[in-house]
């Protein structure tokens, strides 16, 4: 290969590196060129999957401030650029391992931090974006019909109250008038009692009257005596 054409080759896999999410790197020996095709066409748009040469990849991960590469560089190698969901695009690798057991998975680099091949194959085993998505949207729409639930419940009590003292007026008119039954007359009579305290005070003077006036009477007849002595005296 000219110098031109591998500089090419290297400023491409540089920039594959750079535009990807992550990179799963692979050892295809054994596998057909129709098993490679079909293994594009598994990962869809999730992945690039391209067949690599081990010195220009090399040169390119180190250009592209990936470590861990060089001692995974070797055989014939090919490489998954992921440019979908991480997560698919690693079950897709792992399920076709599965059934071309040929296809080796080595390791690969996930927001510039490498990953072995045990490590890719937990990232295969979560769950998509799309189930993870659903299930955050079910917690969301769960905790808000629990808000609105919380919401609505003050005012239901609220009604029912409502209900309850508007069933109550109809069979006893009095309670929208400020009391229940017959309360209020009883409100009437109380201040009867101090009336009757007001007609005693007044009668009280009445009986100390005659007393203030027999008073005069004892003198009259202290008088009559004295005079009757005096007369007495004089005979």
């Amino acid at each position: 290969m000219a110098r031109a054409d591998k500089q090419a080759a290297v400023a491409e896999i540089v920039e594959s590196f750079n535009e990807s999410a992550g990179a799963v790197l692979t050892e295809y020996r054994g596998l057909t060129v129709k098993q490679l095709q079909d293994l594009r066409r598994s990962l869809g748009e999730n992945a690039n999957y391209a067949v690599v040469k081990n010195t220009l990849a090399k040169i390119a991960a180190n250009e592209a401030g990936i470590s861990g590469f060089d001692d995974l560089l070797t055989g014939p190698t090919a490489i998954a650029f992921i440019n979908g969901d991480v997560v698919e695009a690693a079950k897709g690798l792992r399920d076709f391992a599965k059934a071309n057991p040929t296809l080796v998975i080595k390791g690969g680099v996930l927001d510039g931090k490498p990953l072995d091949a045990s490590e890719i194959a937990k990232l295969a085993d979560l769950e998509s974006r799309e189930v993870l998505l659903g299930k955050l949207a079910g917690a969301m729409l769960a905790s808000l019909s629990q808000a609105v639930y919380l919401l609505n419940a003050p005012l239901a009590q609220a009604a029912r109250l409502a209900g309850a003292l508007q069933a109550k007026a109809e069979q006893d008119p009095s309670i929208l008038a400020g009391g229940a039954g017959t309360a209020p007359v009883a409100a009437e009579e109380a201040p009867a009692e101090p009336a009757a305290e007001a007609a005693d005070e007044t009668e009280a003077p009445a009986d100390e009257a005659p007393a203030a006036e027999e008073a005069p009477a004892e003198e009259t007849a202290a008088e009559t005596t004295a005079s009757d002595e005096g007369d007495t005296t004089e005979a």
